[in-house]
């Protein structure tokens, strides 16, 4: 099997089309991490902060 990178021109330009796709897909991706942060590490230990009032992290000091 040919590796498809070495048949790459070292001087060709791409289009810009194709540029703005991939730097929109990284701009995607990287909002979807971001939101995936907020909504599932960030959010609930909000919530947990404010309705527990700080009662969870005082048991896990207890155990260790």
């Amino acid at each position: 099997m040919d590796n498809p990178f070495k048949k790459i021109l070292h001087n060709e330009e791409l289009p810009e089309v194709l540029k703005s796709k991939v730097l929109n897909d990284v701009a995607m991706i990287k909002l979807s991490i971001d939101m995936a942060d907020l909504f599932v590490v960030k959010y609930p230990s909000t919530i947990i902060d404010l309705v527990g009032g700080g009662k969870a992290k005082e048991k896990k000091d207890e155990t260790n």
